[in-house]
């Protein structure tokens, strides 16, 4: 198979596949899906032939994404994600705690966004600066 990419579209495909990969395997320790780690390999191979070398670096006989690479601007698009995820479903978590835990449903639905709104709102403005767990029960 080949793919023809200019040099900017390379650049983005980095960054995709090591989304990606970061994705997936993050959270999983020694339980890493070796294929993705594989593929971003491969991937991350090619920079060393088009002037990339900053963003690539051996670890284990293996070839990765350079510390450069993961620190740089990668990461606070990540970060971004992560806190946009943690708060909606921080939001849609406790607006269906409050309607009791319905499914989700036709007849709900509206009522459910208009409380996943406000504590949206709420978190925008404020974080996660009155959020209390009453450790007590």
């Amino acid at each position: 198979m080949e793919i023809k990419l200019t040099e900017k579209q390379f650049r983005r495909l980095l960054d995709l596949v090591y989304i990606g990969n970061w994705v997936l395997n993050s959270t999983r320790g020694d339980d890493r899906i070796r294929e993705y780690d594989k593929v971003e390999s491969l991937i991350f191979s090619y920079c060393l032939t088009h002037g990339m070398t900053s963003l690539v670096e051996m670890y284990k006989k293996e070839l990765i994404p350079s510390r450069a690479f993961a620190e740089g601007g990668i990461q606070e698009a990540i970060t971004a994600y992560e806190d946009t995820t943690f708060f909606e479903i921080l939001a849609q978590e406790l607006a269906l705690r409050d309607l009791d835990d319905p499914p989700v449903t036709p007849e709900n639905y509206n009522e459910i966004m208009e409380r996943m709104d406000a504590y949206l709102g709420e978190f925008e403005e404020h974080g996660t600066d009155n959020i209390t767990v009453d450790m007590d029960t």
